[in-house]
């Protein structure tokens, strides 16, 4: 089970960050990249966030969509390297 403050923390960094013309196209398992919410050098700041903010190292070899491409994979992959 996800924590819901991680999930909150990066919904409110995305919504503060990127143009969301349309808060309802942030839905928790869609595509950042595929919505036009972020783009290549918007997953960049995602990360530097997700760095900073969970004291997390992100190696060049997870920068794929299985683990920052939505909120739900960003909140499991905070969870995963939490464990780690």
């Amino acid at each position: 089970m996800s924590d819901p403050s991680t999930k909150q923390r990066i919904r409110a960094f995305l919504e503060t960050n990127f143009y969301i013309a349309d808060k309802s196209l942030l839905v928790d398992d869609a595509s950042l990249l595929d919505r036009g919410i972020v783009d290549s050098t918007g997953i960049l700041e995602i990360v530097a966030f997700l760095e900073s903010d969970f004291g997390i190292k992100v190696e060049d070899h997870e920068l794929v969509p299985d683990n920052l491409d939505s909120i739900d994979r960003l909140v499991a992959f905070v969870a995963t390297k939490r464990a780690t």
